[in-house]
């Protein structure tokens, strides 16, 4: 029914930055929040930020004026740019989309999780 494809991970120094896409494709009504969220080995998976229809955004305190969120409703894509990188941002991080069908029920759906590695 959708797709949710990510791009953008990879390996960095440490004060790098990377920019992640998430890319929603299938029988979309209307995507309402789409959100990023990280997982470190033997860690909870953690909010790191999110971004409502109307562009309204939140992050966490960890990323908070370094990372922005945003999307383009044209193109059903979000981004994250994550700027001023630290080590301890090493994840993968996955993207999720609340998405309205075409048959008007609303499911979350999930990207397949792109690796950002930070060295330091």
């Amino acid at each position: 029914q959708v797709q949710l494809v990510e791009s953008g991970g990879g390996l960095v120094q440490a004060g790098g930055s990377l920019r992640l896409s998430c890319a929603a494709s299938g029988s979309i009504f209307r995507i309402n929040a789409m959100t990023w969220y990280r997982q470190d080995s033997g860690k909870q998976r953690e909010l790191v930020a999110d971004i409502r229809s109307g562009g309204s955004t939140n992050y966490a305190d960890s990323v908070k004026g370094r990372f922005t969120i945003s999307r383009d409703n044209a193109r059903d894509t979000v981004y994250l740019q994550m700027n001023s990188l630290k080590p301890e941002d090493t994840a993968v991080y996955y993207c999720a989309a609340d998405i309205t069908l075409t048959t008007r029920a609303t499911v979350r759906y999930w990207g397949q999780g792109t690796q950002v590695t930070v060295s330091s």
